[in-house]
């Protein structure tokens, strides 16, 4: 039998990104997709026929190279963001911020100005109706509101997810919880 020392094994390797990692390459993303020299080289990318996805993947991929992180992992990692996080709301709005900045950028270059200024006022819009969807359905309890969140969920499937976003008018709303209200006598209480 040696006495000999045998070297400790190998850290496994991780299998996602941390939160704090996640967080860093968010903010770093948004910020170099801000700059004007950035914007200019996705815009030139999309001007000799390529497509503005690869590049700003590859600004991630630089990101992650920044951090010190395998770009192929990190790239992989965003793909699980969804399940690995899904009930750290904090993290999953960055997320879709993230991602949603992603699509901005693609869109600025590839766009022409001023469909890309009708885009954005038209998504503005539709933010707000959002918000005031939401602010609707405060005024209710959270076992009607689930109702609600069900029925959009519901409209959402049956046009295959294609709707860019389903909004509900309060009277909708009301009439949502009305009849959840009518057929479970344990919800009005």
């Amino acid at each position: 039998m040696s006495s000999a020392p045998q070297a400790p094994a190998p850290a496994p390797a991780p299998a996602m990104l941390t939160r704090d990692e996640l967080l860093r390459l968010f903010s770093r993303f948004h910020s170099l997709t801000s700059q004007p020299d950035v914007k200019k080289r996705i815009a030139d990318a999309v001007k000799d026929k390529q497509e503005a996805v690869a590049v700003t993947t590859a600004i991630q991929e630089e990101i992650f190279h920044e951090m010190g992180i395998d770009p192929r992992f990190g790239i992989a990692c965003l793909g699980k963001v969804n399940a690995v996080y899904e009930n750290d709301m904090d993290l999953m709005i960055q997320f879709y911020r993230f991602v949603a900045k992603e699509e901005m950028a693609i869109d600025e270059a590839e766009l022409e100005p001023d469909e890309f200024e009708d885009k954005m006022n038209a998504q503005q819009k539709l933010q707000e109706q959002q918000l005031e969807m939401l602010k609707q359905m405060r005024k209710y309890r959270p076992d009607e509101q689930r109702a609600v969140f069900d029925i959009l969920h519901k409209l959402l499937e049956e046009s295959n997810f294609e709707s860019p976003a389903v909004i509900l008018t309060p009277e909708q709303i009301q009439e949502i919880v009305r009849r959840r209200r009518a057929s479970s006598p344990d919800a009005s209480k």
